[in-house]
């Protein structure tokens, strides 16, 4: 269980020159993998909600007016709304029986075993390491368009992206997130900036002014690609939510999470969605959808009627850097937590899990930050990388839902100190969604799906000849379904 490091025997726990009793190896194992708890409050949790998402807001989105018009892309965003909605009240149940790092990797796990929570953490893994990677890229453009320092986007601005946030996560998680928070803060504010200074500007009749496409079945001036193109339009809808669902990986770092937990993944996701109300609307209406369709910078231009910058949109543009920031910061976080949690319980290389003296993992924030960094700078396709990340968050919404359903069949009886308004008919919403959500990505990037897939194959080749053969029972959520087998066990006796 040991991961073969050299680690000093707890007082008492063997006489000199006799080998370490079990729990001693395993307590020392443990020891050097444990993060800071009570750092993060309900407010920072909450902060932490919505920097995952807030460059959603300011960007990427307006990609599924081209595929669904104005209609269509509402018609997504309500839906992944709804499935997002659902999938936060399913896991805030679950992050408050089981409040560890693993996540939805260890809900999984207890609910569908080892391959299930492989599975899961593999999928969520897909989606932190990628978006991050994404994300450098946006982030080196909007300084360039911005001309600070004269910087130009590069790879010189990507590793500056990740040395300087990493350094920050590495100097402790109560820090990090109390600069995410500030920075998120301001770009929540700029939102709100923006929606009044576009609502002065709006025009209903803006609204579906994309040329309608009469061969497609069922369009019209709302739905001018047809009733397809709101199907087509879900992973765009799903920018106003993607990575919410990651909060309960800072479980072992937060105060009472059993209670803490529940309400800020609500309270998250209640600001998310008012966000993605007014953004969506107020963009559209303020210059219209045609004018604001897939450029890269739709606030910015809804706030540009003759093309020229105005104070409003220069406010704007610098606060979409802020968002972006916000979200690269988050995602590194959420990234090195289930990389811990999968490195802890064996499932991946246990080296990754160690801790530093401040509790931070190191090698799980440095080591996707490499790997960020590389497919960043080599391959410059930050929307391609994207898909691919959505692809695997669909995935694991799947999985996670599914997960819930089966505890809340399997096991009634398990103690529940929140339980999901409305029970399996929830989870069972998030479930069809997330399917039909997954099945959408190939409609829009079949590649991004296939390289998705890929790497699951060889993630999965890993598990099955290596990796499974080696879990850590004593890992947090190795406990947590061992416990529920055993349970089982004497209930059949």
């Amino acid at each position: 269980m040991a991961d073969g490091t050299q680690s000093r025997t707890p007082a008492g726990a063997a006489p000199p020159g006799a080998a370490p009793s079990p729990d001693a190896a395993t307590d020392a194992y443990l020891e050097r993998r444990t993060l800071r708890r009570g750092s993060a409050g309900p407010l920072l949790l909450t902060g932490l909600g919505v920097a995952y998402v807030v460059s959603g807001d300011f960007s990427g989105w307006d990609a599924g007016l081209a595929e669904g018009g104005f209609g269509g892309l509402a018609i997504a965003a309500a839906l992944m709304g709804l499935m997002y909605t659902c999938l936060v009240f399913s896991l805030a149940e679950m992050a408050a029986v089981l409040p560890t790092a693993g996540g939805g990797y260890g809900f999984a796990r207890r609910a569908l075993g080892t391959w299930g929570g492989f599975l899961t953490g593999t999928a969520i893994l897909i989606e932190y390491v990628l978006a991050p990677a994404a994300i450098s890229l946006f982030i080196g453009d909007y300084v360039e368009s911005l001309n600070l320092f004269g910087l130009e986007s590069g790879w010189p601005v990507l590793l500056a992206c990740f040395v300087i946030f990493i350094g920050i996560h590495l100097w402790g998680v109560g820090e990090a997130l109390r600069f995410s928070l500030v920075v998120t803060a301001i770009a929540v504010v700029a939102l709100l900036i923006f929606a009044g200074a576009a609502f002065t500007e709006f025009s209903a009749g803006s609204l579906d002014d994309i040329p309608v496409d009469h061969d497609a079945f069922g369009a019209n001036s709302w739905l001018p690609f047809g009733i397809l193109g709101i199907w087509a339009a879900f992973p765009f809808g799903m920018w106003f939510f993607l990575g919410v669902e990651g909060v309960p990986l800072a479980a072992e770092e937060t105060k009472d999470p059993a209670r803490t937990l529940p309400k800020a993944m609500a309270a998250a996701m209640a600001v998310l969605l008012l966000l993605a109300l007014v953004t969506f609307v107020a963009a559209c209406g303020a210059r219209g959808s045609a004018a604001v369709n897939s450029v890269g910078d739709p606030l910015v231009q809804a706030l540009q009627p003759d093309g020229e910058p105005t104070v409003w949109s220069r406010i704007v543009n610098y606060a979409g850097l802020a968002g972006l920031v916000a979200s690269f910061f988050s995602l590194i976080y959420a990234g090195s937590r289930q990389l811990f949690a999968l490195s802890r319980a064996g499932y991946l290389p246990r080296f990754l899990s160690l801790t530093s003296r401040r509790k931070a993992p190191y090698l799980g924030l440095v080591v996707p930050g490499a790997l960020g960094f590389t497919l960043a700078a080599w391959s410059g396709d930050g929307a391609r990388m994207l898909n691919v990340a959505v692809f695997g968050a669909t995935i694991s919404y799947a999985l996670m839902a599914l997960s819930h359903i089966v505890l809340r069949r399997r096991e009634p009886q398990l103690h529940r100190p929140y339980r999901t308004p409305g029970g399996v008919l929830t989870s069972s919403v998030a479930l069809v969604l997330a399917c039909s959500a997954l099945v959408a990505t190939f409609l829009v990037d079949r590649d991004a799906a296939f390289i998705a897939l890929g790497v699951y194959a060889v993630a999965l080749g890993y598990f099955a000849v290596y990796s499974r053969h080696r879990l850590v029972a004593a890992a947090p959520e190795e406990e947590f379904a061992a416990l529920a087998a055993a349970e089982a066990e004497l209930s059949r006796d």
